[in-house]
């Protein structure tokens, strides 16, 4: 054994290693969705600074997991925690779809890194009360496992969201892909709130129904919305000569 003193032991024992091999698998399934937003979130920084957006962004949320651990547990049992959680993702999805649709490609606004760092934090803290949950639950209340789990999930994330965003410029399915992704986060987790599971009892096809539909109705309210700001832009900026009255008609 192994003493770390604060944080905590190494005891190789066999319920030692299962808790650090689960926590491992862990970390590599939950990475997807918060790779996802990330590689959203920084996919308008000019390319050189993408990278150091996705680790401070990743490290910075964190952070804040680790302190997100100690409060995961009451906070799943809060009634419209996950709700409201769930409805956040929803909008951060419609919101980056928006920001990054391939169409927009040449008129949108880079963030600073700031505002990326911004959206990545909160997406990732609002998505994360379960994945902690889960890492704690593996590491049995051994500190160094927990720290181990909150840890090796930064070089997952930073990996994953720097491929997606690379990917994300060559092909723009991804986007949708990414938005869809998201929107069935959200819905899940509105489908799994303390309030409506306990209000409503909803069947499984009901959750499933509703993930889907949150899965498709990012991208149709993403694509109404950019269809308004075009119009909205064209009303504005895109009609300096003025249009005879026979056109307009026709």
């Amino acid at each position: 054994m192994i003493d770390l003193g604060i944080l905590g032991t190494i005891e190789f024992t066999m319920e030692f290693l299962i808790g650090f091999l689960s926590i491992i698998i862990i970390d590599l399934i939950l990475a997807g969705d918060n790779a996802v937003v990330i590689a959203m979130a920084v996919r308008t920084l000019p390319r050189e600074q993408r990278r150091k957006g996705i680790i401070l962004g990743a490290g910075a949320a964190v952070l804040l997991r680790v302190v997100l651990t100690f409060f995961a547990a009451q906070l799943l049992v809060i009634r419209f925690v996950k709700f409201v959680g769930g409805a956040l993702i929803l909008w951060i999805a419609v919101k980056l779809f928006v920001e990054g649709a391939p169409a927009e490609e040449s008129e949108r606004e880079a963030k600073t890194i700031l505002q990326a760092m911004w959206i990545i934090v909160v997406a990732d803290i609002t998505m994360s009360t379960d994945n902690v949950l889960a890492v704690a639950g593996a590491s049995k209340g051994n500190f160094f496992l927990l720290l181990f789990g909150l840890g090796l999930s930064i070089p997952f994330v930073v990996f994953t969201s720097g491929l997606l965003s690379t990917l994300m410029d060559r092909y723009p399915i991804i986007i949708y892909i990414g938005a869809a992704i998201l929107g069935r986060v959200g819905g899940d987790m509105i489908m799994t709130d303390p309030f409506v599971v306990d209000t409503f009892h909803p069947p499984t096809w009901l959750r499933y129904g509703v993930e889907a539909f949150f899965t498709v109705g990012v991208i149709v309210l993403g694509k109404i919305l950019l269809r308004w700001k075009r119009s909205r832009e064209g009303d504005g900026t895109g009609d300096a000569v003025e249009i005879p009255r026979s056109d307009k008609e026709e």
